[in-house]
C-alpha cells in the first residue's frame, strides 16, 4: 500500500482522522466505565468490526451483531471457548478446570446438543410458569421495599432490592427451602470471587452440585410445583437428560440470571432518575412499565457484550474471521446504533421497536430467562416509582462508581432518597 509520501500527497496524514484506539486500553479507563457509549459510537463510525492488537474482534453495529448471534459458525462451545481464551492469556488456564467441572449445559454447547438441552428445559421453564410467579414476586418486592424504607433515610437500592430480589425469586422457582437460602447465597459469593480463588470456586461447584443432587432425589420421590421437579419429570419422560446434564442445567439456571437482573434494575432506575420527564411519564402512566423495560435494556444494557469463538471462517461486516478467533458482540453498542434506531441516544419509554433490542441475545442462544428478568424489573421498578414520590439519587453523578467489567455494566451502589412524608404503599 502506498504511503502519502509515495503517492505525492504530502499533507494527507495531518488531515486524517486519529487512529481508532484499542478496546483493551479504552476499557481500562474511568471515563469508559462511567459512560462507554461515546466510545461505542466512534467504533461504529470508524471501525465497526474491529480487530485489536491482541487478535480479538469487536462487533459494534446492530445488523452485524444480529447476524453474528444467529450464525452457528460462531461457537459457544465451552471447550472451544476455553482453548481460544487460554491461547491468548495463559493466566486463564485454571478457568478451564471450572468449565470442565460444570459439564455440558445450554450456555456452553452448540447445536445439535444445545437444541436438545433447550427443548427439555423449555418444558419446565415456560412463559406460563413465569407469569404465574407475578403475585409471589410482587410480595417479595413489597417486603424488600418495606425493609429499605424502614429507617426513614436514604438507602442503596442495589443492596436493598435489586440484588436480593433475583436470588429470592430463583430460590422460590427452584423450591429451595428457606433454611438453605443463606448457604446458597454464600455459594454465590464464592463464585463471584472466581478470579481471586479458583480453588474455592471449584469447591463451591462441588458443594452446590452435591446439594442439588440431594434435592433432585427428594423431588423424584415427592415431586412439587418447582423447576427441579419439572426437570426431573422431563428426565423421566425422555431419557436424554443425563444426571450430569440435570445437575449442570440446574446450576446454571440458578446462578445465571442473578447478575443480569440486578444490573437491569439498577441501570434502569438510574436512567429514569437522569430523565425526570420519563420518570414523570411512568408515574402518570404506570401501565407503561410492561413495555418500558425493553427501552431500559436498549438504552443501558446490563449485558454489555457476549463472547463467541469462530468455529469456521466467517465474514462479518466485510471482515473475515479465521477459525479460533475470539469475537466480542457488543450488544450495548448495537442498542445505540443509529442505523437501527432513530435518535438512539434519546431515552424514550414509548419508543416504537424497542423490543427488538439484542440485550437478551438473538438466535438459538436467546436468553431463556429473559421473561423472568423482564418481570422482576417491571415489578421492582414499577413498585419503587409508584410507592416513593420524589424518588431521586441521594448522591451526584460524580459519586457513582461502576464496576470494571467490560461484559456487565453495574453500579457498585445506587443510593436513593424520596419524599418520606408519603409512601404510597399499594396505591
Amino acid at each position: 500500500m502506498s504511503t502519502p509520501t509515495d503517492s505525492g500527497v504530502t499533507g494527507l496524514a495531518a488531515h486524517a482522522p486519529p487512529p481508532v484506539p484499542d478496546y483493551a486500553a479504552a476499557m481500562a479507563t474511568d471515563a469508559f466505565r462511567r459512560d462507554p457509549y461515546p466510545f461505542y459510537a466512534r467504533m461504529r463510525r470508524e471501525s465497526p468490526v474491529h480487530r485489536t492488537a491482541q487478535g480479538i474482534w469487536y462487533v459494534t453495529r446492530y445488523a452485524d451483531a444480529e447476524q453474528a448471534l444467529a450464525d452457528v459458525r460462531l461457537s459457544n462451545d465451552g471447550d472451544r471457548m476455553t482453548q481460544a481464551l487460554v491461547a491468548r492469556d495463559g493466566r486463564l488456564r485454571d478457568l478451564s478446570r471450572l468449565t470442565a467441572r460444570l459439564g455440558p449445559v445450554m450456555s456452553n454447547t452448540d447445536p445439535p446438543d444445545h437444541a436438545r438441552l433447550r427443548k427439555l428445559v423449555n418444558k419446565a421453564f415456560t412463559a406460563r410458569r413465569v407469569e404465574e410467579l407475578r403475585e409471589r414476586i410482587q410480595v417479595v418486592v413489597d417486603r424488600l421495599v418495606d425493609g429499605a424504607v424502614a429507617t426513614g433515610g436514604p438507602f442503596d437500592v442495589l443492596a436493598a432490592v435489586a440484588s436480593p430480589l433475583p436470588h429470592t425469586v430463583v430460590c422460590e422457582l427452584f423450591g429451595i427451602p428457606e433454611a438453605d437460602r443463606e448457604q446458597v447465597k454464600e455459594w454465590f459469593r464464592g463464585l463471584g470471587r472466581i478470579h481471586e480463588d479458583i480453588d474455592r470456586a471449584e469447591q463451591v461447584v462441588d458443594e452446590f452440585e452435591a446439594y442439588l443432587m440431594r434435592l433432585a432425589r427428594e423431588r423424584r420421590a415427592r415431586p412439587g410445583d418447582d423447576l427441579i421437579s419439572a426437570l426431573v419429570t422431563a428426565q423421566g419422560h425422555d431419557d436424554r437428560l443425563t444426571d450430569e446434564e440435570l445437575l449442570s442445567t440446574c446450576f446454571v439456571l440458578i446462578t445465571a440470571g442473578d447478575e443480569t437482573t440486578t444490573n437491569l434494575i439498577g441501570n434502569g432506575l438510574l436512567a429514569l432518575l437522569n430523565h425526570p420527564d420519563q420518570l414523570d411519564l411512568l408515574r402518570d402512566r404506570p401501565e407503561l412499565i410492561r413495555t418500558a423495560v425493553d427501552e431500559l435494556v436498549r438504552y443501558d444494557s446490563p449485558s454489555q457484550a457476549i463472547v463467541r469463538v469462530a468455529a469456521d471462517e466467517v465474514t462479518i461486516g466485510g471482515q473475515t474471521l479465521a477459525p479460533g478467533d475470539l469475537v466480542y458482540l457488543v450488544l450495548a453498542s448495537a442498542g445505540r446504533d443509529p442505523g437501527r434506531y432513530d435518535d438512539p441516544d434519546r431515552f424514550d419509554l414509548t419508543r416504537p421497536g424497542a423490543s427488538r433490542h439484542l440485550g437478551f441475545g438473538h438466535g438459538p442462544h436467546f436468553c431463556l430467562g429473559a421473561p423472568l428478568a423482564r418481570l422482576e424489573a417491571e415489578l421492582a421498578i414499577g413498585t419503587l416509582v409508584r410507592r416513593l414520590p420524589g424518588l431521586r439519587a441521594a448522591v451526584g453523578p460524580e459519586e457513582l462508581d461502576w464496576r470494571p467489567n467490560p461484559l456487565q455494566r453495574r453500579l457498585t451502589a445506587l443510593p436513593l432518597t424520596y419524599d418520606r412524608r408519603s409512601d404510597r404503599h399499594a396505591a
